[in-house]
């Protein structure tokens, strides 16, 4: 009895034993099923999160690559329109050099008759400027000439005057009007005052110039215009003239008066004392007279009378 009791606990026991067993393994089944379909429900829930997000991000590329293949097109369309504008050019260019072509042909020869009338142009300019100097040289060759002529002239008239005065007048003085003058044209000598003047022509035996008659004065003017040099026509000579005795009585250096004088326009003035008077290379020899200071230095005009023949 005790036995079968015994065995009959053993029985419960290991019955009990055996159920809760059972009961933790099932726990432990439906814990491990329960953690399955966690797993299983956290598997889809990240899954469909990633599936979301891959779907955003396949949605923003497929933006960009919208943008990008609009972009791509209108770059595309761009450079066709600009590849059909280049070829359009290219072909008007050629249209343009084929219708400029027959002008060209027609330029040419046009180009070579204007180089052609240049080189005319140019040859008939030199024969102008050429015609010009040769003008402009006869003219001076006749200015020579008849400087020439009136010098030949001057000397024939001279002539009798000259070959008259050989051993009558001292050298480079000449005689005129049957008396010796000397005229100092020359710059070796300087200039000099008035009376430094007529101390050189007493030196010689004579005196400054007594122009007392229209023919004398008419005969001096001509020699002067005919030799002093127009650049030096402002400097006069003096001759043997002044009122230094006494102003404004001109006299002679033998003391008679001035009857007729041939005074510039507004002379004799007086002008800072001006007592001796110059004679100047005027054509019009009626006005060749100015009045100057004693001291001013001029040239000069000495007369004596010639020597006898022997």
């Amino acid at each position: 009895m005790e036995r079968v009791g015994h065995q009959r606990c053993g029985s419960d026991c290991d019955t009990l034993v055996s159920q809760e067993v059972s009961d933790d393994e099932d726990l432990k089944t439906c814990n491990q099923f329960n953690q399955s379909k966690l797993q299983v429900f956290l598997f889809r829930v990240s899954s469909w999160r990633r599936g979301r997000l891959a779907a955003l991000i396949l949605v923003v590329l497929a933006g960009v690559l919208l943008i990008a293949d609009i972009s791509l097109g209108v770059r595309y369309n761009n450079l066709k329109d600009a590849h059909l504008t280049l070829e359009h050019a290219e072909r008007i260019g050629k249209a343009m050099d084929e219708l400029q072509k027959p002008q060209k042909s027609a330029v040419k020869p046009t180009m070579g008759s204007h180089k052609q009338l240049d080189i005319d142009v140019q040859d008939q300019q030199e024969t102008i400027w050429e015609l010009e100097h040769q003008t402009k040289s006869s003219k001076a060759y006749q200015v020579q000439i008849e400087k020439m002529t009136k010098n030949n002239e001057y000397l024939k008239s001279h002539l009798p005057m000259t070959a008259g005065g050989c051993g009558r007048c001292p050298s480079g003085w000449i005689l005129m009007n049957s008396a010796c003058y000397f005229f100092h044209f020359s710059d070796a000598a300087g200039l000099k005052s008035w009376n430094k003047a007529r101390m050189f022509c007493q030196m010689y035996g004579g005196d400054l110039v007594v122009i007392d008659s229209k023919d004398k004065q008419k005969a001096i003017i001509n020699h002067l215009v005919h030799y002093v040099e127009p650049s030096k026509v402002h400097i006069g000579f003096w001759f043997g003239l002044s009122d230094s005795h006494m102003e404004g009585t001109w006299k002679w250096l033998d003391g008679t008066s001035l009857v007729e004088g041939f005074w510039m326009d507004g002379e004799p003035n007086d002008t800072n004392n001006e007592d001796c008077a110059s004679v100047y290379a005027e054509k019009n020899f009626f006005k060749a007279w100015n009045d100057l200071t004693c001291e001013h230095e001029q040239k000069w005009i000495c007369e004596k009378a010639p020597t006898s023949e022997s």
